[in-house]
């Protein structure tokens, strides 16, 4: 069994030949059928980012930013939680050593001290205020011992959590930085963010030895700057006035200019992560996962990666994520200093019963994507019946995402010819479904259900 495996030459080294090519290309190929192929993942990023344009031509003073699976276009309406980032425009936060002189006057500012933080976190204290001051930046400010104002992270996210939501929104307990809420159907992580200016440290980031990404994308990631978000290293003295170090639209950037295989070893270590090892306490994270694919990428020549190289790079994957769970060490891409495995809550049974299991998965070649739900159950079924209904379920998505947008800008049922246009087809859709699931011999009870599992 354990030379059916994708084996790799040396580690480190350029790999001779690619086992397991056809393999490759065929799981590439169902990927595809399922959603996760380069023209839908496109259509989805499209979307939120025109979203997001809505949103903060609305919010005055106020950035709207999508981050995670959905700015990646990776999921599907209903499949996981939307993640915004909420950046205020009248603050920011400057590394230390920075010149403020020309910081126009209306801006609040704050300098970072990085001094006694975990690498990858700072504290913010107060060098200026502006001309005006929100309620959440001055509700949030305390005396750092030495009469300098200090900016608590904790009073910061819990005067958000205050704030008073309209009807049909429920407001769940804060999770790190991020203040989750329910509004029907959908599930939102909002972290409130502010702006950090830190050339230092992205200009190291920048100098690195690389093969990817091109230079072109390493500028622009640079020219994006940073974020700090509201949450401290757990355990720290100082963690109630800690804010963490975030590059979020430089990361968003980084995820669309992998090729189509980069981003299917995404999907799959993904997959892993959530079916596979299903961890309970975020110990290990899809932010886990992405930073081991962006060094990866990094780190490997990027005409390597190709539809029959797949498997090979799933092997290789799972083996970064064996090294970062044996040995609780995983630096972050962007601050390598930043140890993303430091807090997990890691124990040793936990720790051994993964790395048994995906010891397990590296000797089962490509067998071992029959362990994924989606994977298997697309393998399984009829090629006919699983090609009609992912064009159903797509295109019901895409029309899904028309009209988030129409509502962002104001549009409503009543009176918006798109959105009628769109729903009369959705309704076609979901009455195609389920007549053919009845043909079949399956049982529709109610039509909600339907539509909701056609968005997941």
């Amino acid at each position: 069994m354990a030379d059916e495996g994708i084996r790799r030459d040396e580690p480190g080294e350029v790999p001779k030949q690619f086992q397991n090519e056809q393999a490759s290309a065929e799981t590439s190929t169902l990927m595809n059928v399922l959603g996760y192929g380069p023209h839908i993942r496109q259509a989805r990023k499209e979307a939120y980012k025109a979203w997001d344009r809505h949103a903060t031509a609305k919010m005055r003073g106020i950035a709207c930013i999508t981050t995670g699976s959905k700015a990646e276009g990776l999921t599907s309406y209903l499949e996981s939680d939307v993640d915004k980032l909420v950046v205020t425009k009248s603050v920011i936060c400057l590394e230390d050593g920075v010149d403020s002189s020309s910081v126009p006057v209306e801006i609040t500012i704050f300098r970072s001290c990085s001094r006694i933080s975990y690498s990858g976190h700072c504290r913010l204290l107060l060098e200026r205020y502006g001309t005006h001051v929100s309620i959440e930046v001055y509700n949030a400010l305390c005396d750092d011992g030495f009469g300098r104002g200090l900016l608590s992270s904790d009073l910061y996210v819990n005067h958000l959590l205050n704030f008073k939501l309209r009807e049909g929104i429920v407001q769940h307990e804060r999770a790190g930085p991020s203040t989750p809420k329910t509004i029907g159907v959908l599930k939102r992580d909002t972290v409130n963010a502010l702006h950090f200016y830190c050339p230092s440290i992205l200009t190291r980031w920048a100098a690195r030895h690389r093969y990817w990404p091109s230079a072109d994308v390493v500028r622009e990631v640079v020219s994006l700057g940073a974020f700090v978000s509201p949450v401290g290293v757990k355990g720290s003295d100082y963690e109630h006035v800690e804010w963490r170090m975030c590059f979020n639209t430089g990361e968003n950037v980084l995820i669309n200019n992998l090729n189509d295989t980069q981003v299917k070893l995404y999907v799959l270590l993904k997959m892993v992560k959530k079916d596979v090892l299903q961890p309970q306490k975020k110990e290990v994270t899809s932010f886990t996962v992405k930073n081991i694919v962006l060094w990866i990428a990094e780190n490997n020549p990027h005409s390597l990666f190709h539809e029959s190289s797949l498997f090979h790079w799933l092997y290789e994957g799972l083996y970064a994520l064996r090294v970062a769970i044996d040995t609780k060490e995983l630096p972050y891409y962007m601050i390598p200093g930043r140890n993303l495995m430091a807090a997990c809550a890691l124990d040793h049974e936990q720790k051994r019963s993964w790395i048994a299991t995906i010891d397990e998965m590296m000797t089962e070649g490509p067998r071992m994507i029959l362990r994924l739900p989606i994977i298997r159950q697309a393998i399984n079924a009829h090629p006919e019946p699983l090609r009609w209904y992912s064009g159903r379920k797509i295109e019901y998505e895409m029309l899904q995402l028309i009209c988030m947008n129409r509502f962002a800008l104001g549009m409503d049922e009543e009176t918006d010819v798109i959105i009628q246009a769109v729903g009369s087809r959705q309704k076609e859709i979901v009455r195609e479904v389920m007549m053919r699931m009845i043909m079949e011999g399956a049982r529709v009870n109610d039509i909600r259900n339907v539509w909701i599992s056609m968005l997941m």
